[in-house]
């Protein structure tokens, strides 16, 4: 089998070797647009919808091109397909991508470019990404796609951002427009199509844990912003690590979590606040990161994924934890907050039994009293912090 990304230019871009394998081709699979692009005639075979590489795993044995977009590495057919096939069954041969052709039409570096698909996720996917000065490039669906991006933008203060429609790159119907994101209203731009952005306008994400708590929804049950930076700095997130999130609340953690990289399952055992949860994660662009489960925890863990880090936020008892710890991998990090005094002679018989760091962690805050102004102690909070394999 062979792969071969097509771009706007058909025939004439490919290179020899592609010629060749289309040439030979008992059949030829691929969007319409690329069929058409590369003159197949009776030979093609358009993509089922659903999408399904189901027919061209049939043709194992016989001599076969499927035609992708540019790269087909690069949020194309490419990868699904190798995943399902032997090494030695496909070959593929890529032509630029529609990333490439934008970056080199605009003179960016691709390489400090942000490249993001946005044909069929939502926008919120940019939240953790824009930041004044930051160059990204989206692929969408369509021109009211584009126009739909450039209004979201402007709803969210990046109005002022400069933006440039790339449709059709590379091809006769090439057409670039530049304007500010505000401006935008052009939706009869062809397919495929890119948007290229310079962000300029409202702050982005800070990139250190404890946001502010006025970004979450929640109805008070949220680890707030300083016991959550601790919270954070203990669990020690890094990128593709998997966070069980016990007694999730509003979510905030498994948000943080995921916005350094990693994926979370937030488990909640009240469905309004596993409701807050799923609207967080979506509107920091991480549903695709976080699981909210609704139940009570350790019933619901036993057929998850297991956990490279484990947070217990609240509502921890002896039974919970050793059921808990049961499940867990060798070196396993585990961070437990308690407010109460029972929760707190748990942890500290925990830290004695399994090592690790016991903080007692006491915050005030500058608050009015009268005509003048006194410290407003908050609840002490006591952290309990240990990976697995290092117990004592």
């Amino acid at each position: 089998m062979t792969i071969i990304g097509i771009g706007e230019d058909g025939l004439s871009g490919l290179s020899e070797a592609s010629r060749k394998a289309l040439a030979k081709a008992e059949v030829v699979f691929g969007g319409e647009r690329h069929l058409k692009l590369a003159d197949i005639g009776g030979r093609g075979k358009p993509w089922p919808v659903p999408f399904d590489i189901a027919p061209v795993l049939a043709c194992r044995g016989r001599p076969t091109v499927v035609l992708a977009s540019g790269d087909p590495f690069w949020h194309g057919a490419g990868s699904v397909l190798a995943a399902a096939l032997l090494r030695e069954e496909w070959i593929a041969h890529p032509a630029p991508s529609t990333f490439s052709l934008a970056a080199a039409r605009l003179g960016w570096a691709l390489e400090e470019t942000i490249c993001v698909a946005l044909h069929a996720a939502p926008f919120e996917r940019l939240v953790p990404l824009l930041a004044r000065g930051t160059r990204i490039i989206c692929l969408v669906r369509d021109g009211k796609a584009a126009a739909d991006l450039a209004q979201w933008l402007t709803t969210r203060g990046w109005g002022v951002s400069r933006l440039w429609a790339l449709s059709a790159l590379g091809g006769p119907r090439e057409h670039i427009v530049e304007s500010r994101a505000s401006d935008y209203v052009d939706s009869s731009a062809p397919s495929p199509l890119a948007i290229a952005l310079l962000a300029d306008g409202a702050a982005g994400l800070p990139r250190c844990s404890g946001l502010s708590d006025d970004l979450f929804a929640h109805d008070g049950q949220i680890s707030k912003r300083p016991m959550r930076a601790l919270a954070l700095a203990a669990l020690a997130p890094r990128p593709n690590e998997l966070l069980w999130d016990i007694g999730a609340g509003s979510g905030s953690v498994s948000v943080e979590w995921a916005l350094a990289g990693g994926r979370a399952i937030a488990i909640e055992a009240r469905e309004d606040r596993a409701a807050n949860i799923r609207a967080n994660a979506a509107a920091f662009g991480l549903a695709h990161r976080i699981q909210t489960i609704t139940g009570r925890a350790p019933d619901v863990l036993a057929e998850l994924e297991k956990p490279d880090a484990v947070f217990f936020g609240g509502g921890l008892d002896a039974a919970m934890f050793e059921r808990v710890w049961a499940m867990l991998s060798s070196h396993a990090r585990v961070v437990a907050h308690s407010v109460t005094l029972e929760t707190e002679t748990l942890l500290t018989e925990l830290h004695s039994r399994h090592g690790g760091t016991l903080m007692r962690i006491e915050i005030a805050h500058a608050a009015p009293l009268g005509g003048f102004r006194s410290w407003e102690a908050s609840r002490p909070v006591v952290q309990w912090s240990a990976a697995k394999g290092a117990s004592a």
